[in-house]
């Protein structure tokens, strides 16, 4: 890891391993390293702490230690309203509108490659770091930079970083692009980092319980409304507890007796309806994306074979992806995927290199 020559880096601070030794690494590289966390709590939650949430005040603590112990300037900025306007309450909305989100990948592009940046700048910081695993490198051919998976690809999170732009790619480093989860812990024990057995964020870091139709609920005032829970040919099977309890693919918590296992295959909100399938209704073979950003490419003229990842656990699947007007691409998979949902991210790949992606819009 060779950091760009720059007076100042900011490294983002999350209180967990990955952060920690991605600063401790800057520094042995001899830059000039500071440390940033934002807050994301609001005052009427500022107590609350659990040990999978990033950010939070345990968190902040963490970070401060050891910034302290590697000896550079840390600072804390609260950025609880832009986080509420920008993940918490998109996350709400997806959710109430049928929708499955990716608050990681909203939280990434708007609040930490975003406004996080913003305030690295106005510290004299042109860069900044953070403990994701990928790689950022310039493309002299192409005059562009790319996104590129790390070298620990069990750990590869480009999945979530699709959205970044040419300008922000162009002051990002990643120091952990060639290490993976094991080797991060290893070197952050062997260097003596508070940090190095910390618990990883998973899951929907603001939500305590998991619980998130009651999150929503409490967040929104939105009731749940009870619904209709059918099959593909509109026979009623059972009743459901709100949309929001459910996403495309859930098989857990129908409650409903069948010959075969049912999973939902669909959710129709103007008439609050879940459809249900068995496990051959969930396989599709294709979907429509929107809201794109091309990294690799200037954009997408005509049809381009990449491999495509539904999800972040999503083994990538070949596809054909092409063009289909008014911002839109159509993605065509070699093989049916297992449970493409409206909602979440779809990114395509040539090799380690991410082309881009797009959030999806409908599945075909």
């Amino acid at each position: 890891m060779i950091p760009r020559k720059r007076q100042r880096i900011a490294v983002a601070m999350s209180g967990g391993v990955d952060s920690s030794l991605a600063a401790l690494l800057l520094l042995k590289e001899g830059c000039e390293a500071i440390g940033l966390t934002f807050r994301m709590w609001p005052k009427e939650e500022c107590g609350v702490s659990f040990g999978r949430a990033c950010c939070d005040l345990e968190a902040v603590t963490r970070s401060r230690a050891v910034a302290e112990d590697l000896k550079i300037p840390y600072y804390v900025f609260d950025l609880s309203a832009e986080f509420k306007k920008q993940v918490i309450d998109y996350f709400c909305e997806e959710y109430l509108n049928g929708r499955t989100p990716n608050p990681c990948v909203i939280c990434n592009e708007k609040i930490k490659f975003g406004l996080l940046y913003e305030k690295a700048l106005a510290l004299d910081a042109g860069e900044i770091a953070t403990g994701h695993y990928a790689k950022a490198v310039f493309d002299k051919k192409k005059g562009r930079y790319l996104l590129k998976e790390s070298a620990g690809k069990d750990n590869d999170q480009t999945y979530f970083l699709f959205t970044l732009s040419q300008g922000q790619l162009k002051h990002v480093i990643f120091p952990l692009a060639e290490y993976n989860k094991e080797k991060t812990r290893k070197f952050a024990k062997k260097f003596k980092l508070k940090t190095y057995n910390t618990i990883s964020s998973q899951d929907v870091c603001f939500i305590h319980d998991q619980n998130y139709a009651d999150y929503i609920r409490k967040r929104t005032g939105v009731a749940m409304k009870e619904g209709d829970v059918v099959d593909r040919d509109g026979k009623v099977l059972g009743r459901h507890k709100g949309i929001p309890f459910y996403t495309i693919g859930q098989r857990r918590g129908l409650g409903i007796a069948h010959k075969e296992p049912l999973y939902v295959t669909g959710i129709d909100r103007s008439a609050n309806r879940v459809i249900v399938g068995t496990k051959k209704d969930v396989l599709k073979k294709g979907l429509i994306a929107d809201k794109l950003n091309w990294i690799s490419i200037e954009a997408l003229d005509k049809p381009l074979r990449v491999k495509a990842k539904i999800r972040y656990n999503h083994k990538r699947a070949d596809a054909l992806i092409t063009p289909s007007g008014s911002g839109q691409v159509r993605v065509d998979f070699d093989i049916p995927q297992e449970a493409p949902t409206p909602g979440q991210a779809v990114v395509f790949y040539d090799k380690d290199v991410v082309v881009g992606g797009g959030w999806i819009r409908e599945v075909v």
